[in-house]
């Protein structure tokens, strides 16, 4: 098992401090030392030159064609994140383009069996409708969500519902199912730094069980804890997925396998109260 993480070597805890950097020592405490609006500020930095390059190799260098549809592994979820990132820039830019993946990923998906939000039509006329809404285009709007009312679910689709180690207490709001989900957030933060990146099976996506539970709880801990993660990644990523010590996945430049997901959780790092794991917290 100890090979699939890195050991834990991060602080329990680092104060904030305006000591000037020269005077401090490795880069990650430099990180996590950090204000916590200086840190947000790199966090934003980081994500909108990542969003840049997921941009380019998801959509420039395919000439906008649409292999993956998907907002799992494909050209959905960079429309995500650009959609995420007007959220928090007001890039009118973001938004165009969120809207012309959304428009490749329509028509790509148009004879898919598929029907879930993540892998299938109900997640491209879901953040068309929403992306078309932000845009003030009301006929836009009116056809996805037609189109979202004409998927037909079979009856043999799974009573599947996909929750992190935190969402059961999200769910059922009981202080038994807020405590199992703390004594599952030890072990995150013990075993969590996975050698993967993304969000589906890596360190981005266990970072959202500590910023779940500060939602949930306001303990200033488990923002500390998402923070260290995020500074983990932020400090170590890029070294160590090209030595290949890190996966960067199958697919790695996507939401949930690649490094789109760590631009994602560094948005949402941004105003961690507002945050929320991508397509499964409300």
């Amino acid at each position: 098992m100890a090979d699939r993480f890195f050991p834990n070597v991060l602080p329990d805890f680092v104060a904030e401090t305006s000591q000037h950097e020269e005077e401090m020592g490795n880069a990650l405490i430099k990180l996590l030392s950090m204000p916590y609006s200086s840190l947000s500020q790199q966090f934003k930095r980081t994500a909108l030159d990542l969003k840049e390059t997921i941009t380019l190799e998801t959509w420039g260098v395919t000439a906008q064609n649409v292999s993956d549809f998907t907002l799992y592994c494909g050209t959905l979820g960079s429309a995500f994140l650009l959609f995420k990132s007007y959220r928090l820039t007001d890039n009118a830019n973001d938004l165009s383009l969120c809207l012309a993946m959304v428009d490749a990923c329509n028509s790509a998906s148009l004879s898919s069996r598929d029907v879930t939000f993540l892998c299938g039509r109900a997640g491209v006329c879901a953040l068309g409708a929403v992306a078309a809404r932000y845009a003030g285009n009301q006929e836009l709007l009116n056809h996805y969500l037609t189109q979202f009312r004409e998927i037909k679910l079979s009856r043999n689709l799974p009573d599947e519902l996909l929750y992190g180690r935190a969402g059961a207490a999200e769910v059922f709001g009981d202080d038994e199912f807020l405590e199992a989900a703390m004594d599952a957030a030890e072990v995150v933060w013990n075993r969590g730094l996975l050698k993967r990146v993304g969000i589906c099976h890596g360190v981005s996506g266990n970072a959202y069980v500590f910023l779940s539970l500060y939602r949930k709880t306001g303990n200033v801990e488990f923002l500390y804890r998402a923070k260290a993660f995020a500074c983990f990644l932020l400090d170590q990523a890029h070294k160590l997925i090209p030595k290949g010590e890190m996966h960067g996945g199958d697919s790695p430049y996507s939401l949930f396998e690649g490094i789109g997901g760590m631009a994602y959780l560094f948005l949402d790092m941004i105003e961690p109260l507002s945050s929320r794991f991508p397509a499964y917290e409300l």
